[in-house]
């Protein structure tokens, strides 16, 4: 069986939050917050999972800014080619990783520009 991907984030985060909504509003993206990941969804995922964000597909585990990368994709297909040219060029996955930890490494002050209730908070 077929599932939409799905996107594992910190549902501790606002910022995180506003990410995922995002992803879900564009796109058949079904979103999971670290407190609902299942055993399976937990199996697949790195024992380091909760420092990024994981696209769970139905044959692969993207991380960090691959799952990123990988869900704009998925919910904007338009933007497939350039980012297949993008993978092409040496340095790119490098600083693909090193963008989406600098904006990880600053979640509150994003936080203060684009956010959303955290579930976990409730």
């Amino acid at each position: 069986m077929t599932h939409p991907p799905r996107l594992v984030f910190d549902d501790d985060c606002g910022f995180c939050t506003w990410c995922a909504n995002f992803a879900a509003r564009h796109g058949d993206v079904e979103t999971v917050g670290f407190t609902d990941l299942t055993p399976d969804q937990l199996a697949r995922l790195p024992d380091d999972y909760e420092n990024c964000a994981h696209l769970l597909t139905d044959d692969a585990v993207y991380s960090c800014g691959e799952a990123v990368e990988r869900t704009l994709v998925h919910d904007f297909p338009a933007l497939g080619p350039a980012f297949s040219i993008l993978r092409a060029v040496p340095g790119y996955a490098w600083l693909r990783e090193k963008l989406y930890r600098a904006g990880a490494d600053r979640r509150v002050l994003l936080g203060k520009i684009a956010r959303d209730d955290p579930p976990a908070r409730n």
